[in-house]
């Protein structure tokens, strides 16, 4: 049997359509969505497989959806998740996350604005298919921040700025690179940056803002995830639903003992599980054995908590993580 079981396809065909959407309350940003669905097996006159604008397979709608942005989408799941019955909605953003900035919450608002979307009017082709009551977020580095802001967590300006005054105060202490690339950009436009945010979400009284996420997001899978500068401890310690931590522990860009073990430490809630890919950097989606984890555990973790398989925990558990050489469960020591 596979390492990872649930690396391997499930038992349903996937079909594939695309949307186009305009958000007029933010000077028509225009976000496409490719949806992936169960949907029933056809192919053309050579026997290819069909799978744009397949017809949808109802017989167990309708279909939990778990959203991923564009690279976890093209490089990880494409229409895995979906062949275990999921809907998965790879929301393409119209920007790119090169650096801290501005997008650091456009984009989560992308995702709540195509969840909107998708929830209000049911999606042409797809009626009936997707329950956007039960919504799942998962995605990798950028992709990762996303999952990682729709928890629940708030954005703390304190412990941002006082940061990037003052980088080398922490420990370990960071490198260059890492204080470049989040100082370099939001720190010297933060009036701006919290202007273009607006006072919907900057104002509160406790000096945090507010958080960017939907009751219909039920779990989040955040992998090679960032944001202990935005988030610090208090805005960390407000995340309120499930939470699987994905993490190399050789990352080059998304420091294991920065980022991933204080992420790990002061998320709130309910304790979080982390999965530390032992000897792993940032390059994890191109090597076999960890990507197929990263499809295993998505797999099993949102199969428990957004389908109520109730045998799908121990798969991602530390009894079935101490079995695989080269994992840790927990922080890696």
């Amino acid at each position: 049997p596979a390492i990872f079981p649930f690396s391997e396809p499930g038992p349903f065909w996937s079909g594939r359509r695309e949307y186009r959407f305009v958000d007029n309350n933010r000077g028509g940003r225009e976000i496409s969505v490719t949806i992936w669905y169960p949907a029933l097996k056809q192919t053309d006159d050579q026997g290819k497989e069909i799978s744009l604008n397949a017809i949808p397979d109802m017989s167990n709608a309708p279909y939990p959806m778990i959203m991923t942005g564009p690279a976890s989408g093209r490089y990880i799941f494409n229409s895995h998740l979906t062949s275990y019955g999921f809907v998965t909605a790879i929301v393409h953003l119209p920007d790119y996350y090169d650096y801290p900035d501005f997008q650091s919450v456009d984009h989560p608002l992308d995702f709540l604005f195509i969840l909107d979307q998708i929830a209000s009017v049911p999606l042409e082709g797809l009626e009936g298919v997707i329950d956007a009551d039960q919504v799942g977020v998962t995605g990798f580095s950028g992709d990762g921040f996303i999952s990682l802001a729709l928890s629940g967590v708030r954005i703390d300006p304190a412990n941002y700025l006082s940061f990037c005054e003052n980088p080398y105060s922490i420990e370990p202490e960071p490198s260059d690179w890492y204080i470049n690339f989040w100082c370099r950009s939001l720190a010297s436009k933060w009036g701006e940056f919290a202007s273009h945010v607006g006072e919907k979400i900057t104002d509160s009284d406790d000096g945090l803002w507010q958080p960017l996420t939907d009751n219909r997001i039920r779990a989040v899978m955040p992998m090679a995830a960032d944001g202990r500068q935005l988030f610090g401890a208090r805005g960390l310690a407000t995340v309120d639903r499930p939470m699987l931590l994905i993490a190399a522990t050789d990352d080059q860009y998304v420091p294991y003992e920065i980022e991933t073990t204080y992420i790990f430490e002061y998320i709130g809630g309910s304790k979080p599980n982390l999965i530390s890919f032992i000897g792993e950097t940032h390059d994890m989606p191109f090597h076999a054995k960890s990507l197929n984890g990263m499809k295993h555990y998505a797999v099993a973790f949102f199969g428990y908590h957004l389908q109520d398989r109730e045998d799908f925990q121990y798969y991602y558990s530390k009894d079935f993580v101490s079995k695989i050489d080269d994992l840790a469960w927990g922080v890696y020591p």
